[in-house]
């Protein structure tokens, strides 16, 4: 049991590794022996938890993975008490992201990863982020909160492509992902996406409301 408790932190040391890597460095440029390096372990180690760089970054992959979905939740069963908004829990968790992706390489480099490598794969963090974002304004229209003339699909593409290039734009300038910069964000679009006389029910700046 020790030991395998052993392998275990081991593997988790090297996974946070590789995401730190990845994160400072590139999937392309960051190499194993740097990440072995930062994890304190040797390269034999590493090549007995993780045959190759790419299997390591699903592994970063997959737990980035399992953050964002404790984020996010299932849209369909968010667990929202009767009377609550989609809408702000959408704020909320777009808030929650931004924060999330300043403090955690993990879920920074997956988000990254998505990006980087070509090859297909069912963890795709930005392709689970848009699903989500989907599921939510569909059912926020079909819950009658938004707009008639406001299409959740171009709600989406707004939102997706806004939370996504914020992402990017942090790698040079960690401002993109600052409370502030999402609030101004939402304020923009919030008057667009509700009915005015429901406006001022909503907060740009994220509530502390949101279901844990």
């Amino acid at each position: 049991m020790v030991k395998q408790e052993r392998a275990a932190r081991t593997r988790e040391t090297l996974i946070r590794s590789a995401a730190e890597t990845f994160d400072r460095d590139g999937f392309s440029v960051a190499s194993l022996t740097a990440i072995s390096s930062l994890a304190g372990v040797s390269n034999g180690a590493l090549h007995f938890h993780f045959p190759s760089k790419a299997a390591l970054a699903n592994a970063v992959e997959e737990s980035a993975l399992a953050r964002l979905l404790a984020l996010t939740g299932d849209a369909e069963g968010s667990g929202l008490p009767a009377g609550a908004s989609r809408v702000q829990l959408l704020v909320d968790v777009t808030h929650g992201l931004a924060g999330a992706l300043r403090g955690d390489p993990v879920l920074r480099a997956g988000f990254a990863l998505s990006g980087e490598l070509s090859r297909p794969r069912p963890g795709d963090l930005r392709d689970r982020w848009r699903r989500w974002v989907e599921d939510t304004l569909r059912l926020a229209e079909l819950e009658g909160e938004l707009r008639p003339e406001a299409a959740a699909g171009d709600v989406v593409t707004a939102v997706v492509a806004a939370t996504v290039g914020f992402e990017v734009l942090a790698v040079r300038d960690g401002a993109w992902l600052s409370a502030a910069t999402v609030a101004r964000f939402w304020r923009l679009l919030l008057p667009t996406l509700v009915p005015a006389d429901r406006l001022a029910g909503f907060e740009a700046a994220g509530t502390n409301r949101r279901p844990g």
